[in-house]
């Protein structure tokens, strides 16, 4: 019985890993050049026992550890550059990998179910369970490639404190995350019944995690074990290095892998556990017009951008109050900020924060514009176009949303530092030049939305590719200081021409040069949209 379930999983694993190939390649050349990149740094960094002192201390306070989980012995951190990088950057990476997996179970669930392929496939002689099965083989081999090549690398650094044991239980660790959200998101993929509903679902478990995580690691422990990055914290890595988190998320994976391939061997095609709501049964006057079809079909995916970057802002919001102390004790930082004459830690660090917070608050704008090229896909658009509306309206209409999303996404930054700030800080921020220094990316974020609408008119079977443009940003953005960057590499970045107000004057013509290039490519996106083939 189980041998006909599982039929053909060999043949639909190859097909998977070929649909995904370019996209595994990007993801695990991504995550394994930053992470040695981020791990050179440190020995140039950190060249003297004060320097390591002043990290340690820092890494002690709570608002710290509720970041970057519970840390190491003093003398651990004055023995070896590895525990300094890890404390850093284990965690971080460890949720990225889980982001990587959570996409990508979301796409070969989910996503092919929607788009009927899995329909197609179950017409051949193949096991109910063959396709889902196929794609977390192709899952669980991603996450192995991320461990070895992972530790390997890092062995390979001859970095002091870096030993090999330690390496490889590094990229132990990310992989074990990664295959243990890959696993939760395709659980969630039985009960949700869309795939947007299944990656609301499965990132709400990601941030819940790491909440939770961090309450635990601040006032209660034992929170800290219901959390699989709890788990990841505490291997103590290059010091003791512990295996049981790896066995735990292993045991923890197994089981929810079998109550999966339950659920998927008994509910419908296209079912879920957790039904749809119903919807009204005469639409509203708004959602007749085509911005209101647009918004309502992303209405959900807005409201919860809409909170995250709210609580993200207001969550670093609350650690303003003791920038000074922490800048102005932590070198490593001042990689990233230099201590101009006249500003204080704070500004800087703000304007920093902004970009950052700005790049993030990209991503549902693009989402909005690339959305078109989803719905094309699934030959929803042709039921638009067979009434009177032109091409050139309804991408019109999904510039104007992604612009709307760009305002009200800046406005939570603004409010999320600000009004946070005003309880932890002595000399709070001003809200006019916070207002203003969020607002100031406002053309920088127009040029890569103009860039997407570029690519759905011109490359639409490409149009993905405007996410490493906002990738190679934030490399720019934030480490481009550490890794050495040539100026020509930083201006390729739109963000680079952004003035850092209040530390600089706004510099009206770069925004207005910027303003005129997505103009540009905006327009040149609906040209090429109303000539090309619209494709299914």
């Amino acid at each position: 019985m189980f041998e006909r379930l599982f039929k053909g999983t060999g043949s639909l694993t190859k097909l998977i890993f070929r649909q995904q190939r370019f996209k595994i390649l990007v993801w695990l050349a991504g995550l394994v050049t930053v992470t040695l990149a981020c791990a050179s740094s440190y020995p140039n960094v950190y060249q003297d026992v004060p320097s390591k002192m002043a990290f340690a201390m820092t890494m002690d306070n709570p608002a710290m550890v509720a970041m970057l989980g519970p840390g190491y012995e003093t003398e651990d951190y004055l023995a070896s550059f590895g525990t300094l990088f890890a404390h850093e950057c284990l965690l971080f990476t460890t949720i990225v990998a889980g982001i990587m997996s959570i996409l990508q179970v979301v796409n070969v669930t989910r996503n092919d179910e929607e788009n009927e392929r899995i329909e197609l496939i179950r017409a051949l002689p193949v096991g109910r369970l063959a396709y889902l099965s196929g794609g977390m083989v192709v899952m669980f081999t991603t996450n192995v490639l991320l461990a070895l090549l992972t530790g390997i690398s890092l062995a390979l650094l001859g970095i002091d404190g870096i030993d090999t044991e330690g390496a490889f239980l590094y990229g132990a660790i990310l992989g074990a995350t990664g295959l243990i959200f890959g696993i939760i998101t395709a659980l969630l993929a039985q009960l949700a019944e869309t795939s947007r509903k299944t990656a609301i679902l499965s990132f709400s478990v990601l941030i819940a995690a790491y909440l939770i995580r961090g309450i635990g690691d601040v006032s209660n422990e034992t929170f800290s074990f219901f959390s699989p990055l709890g788990w990841a914290a505490r291997a103590q890595v290059f010091v003791d290095n512990y295996w049981w988190p790896i066995l735990l998320a292993a045991a923890l994976s197994m089981i929810i892998a079998f109550a999966t391939f339950y659920l998927n061997s008994i509910r419908d095609m296209g079912a879920g556990f957790l039904p749809e709501r119903k919807g009204k049964k005469q639409a509203s006057p708004i959602l007749q017009t085509i911005f209101g079809l647009v918004f309502r079909l992303q209405r959900t995916s807005i409201l919860a951008w809409t909170i995250g970057i709210f609580a993200l802002s207001a969550s670093f919001g609350a650690v303003l109050g003791d920038l000074e102390t922490y800048f102005a004790d932590i070198e490593f930082m001042q990689a990233f900020i230099s201590n101009e004459a006249g500003e204080s830690i704070t500004d800087q660090f703000v304007t920093l924060l902004i970009a950052i917070m700005s790049l993030i608050a990209l991503i549902p704008s693009v989402s909005v514009v690339l959305k078109l090229k989803g719905e094309e896909n699934k030959n929803l658009t042709e039921n638009i176009y067979s009434r009177a509306v032109s091409r050139t309206r309804l991408l019109a209409n999904y510039y104007l949303l992604a612009v709307i999303v760009n305002f009200i996404m800046q406005l939570m930054i603004v409010l999320g530092l600000w009004s946070v700030g005003q309880l932890v800080m002595e000399e709070a921020i001003a809200f006019g030049s916070t207002f203003t220094s969020a607002f100031a990316y406002l053309p920088a974020m127009w040029a890569v939305i103009g860039l997407a609408g570029l690519f759905v008119g011109t490359l639409p079977r490409a149009s993905g590719l405007v996410w490493l443009y906002v990738i190679y940003c934030f490399i720019v953005i934030y480490l481009s200081e550490v890794l050495d960057f040539p100026q020509w590499m930083n201006n390729l970045s739109v963000f680079e021409h952004v003035p850092e107000y209040p530390i600089e004057e706004l510099n009206f013509a770069a925004m207005a040069v910027l303003t005129f290039i997505a103009t540009v490519m905006a327009i040149c996106g609906m040209i090429a949209y109303n000539h090309r083939d619209i494709t299914g």
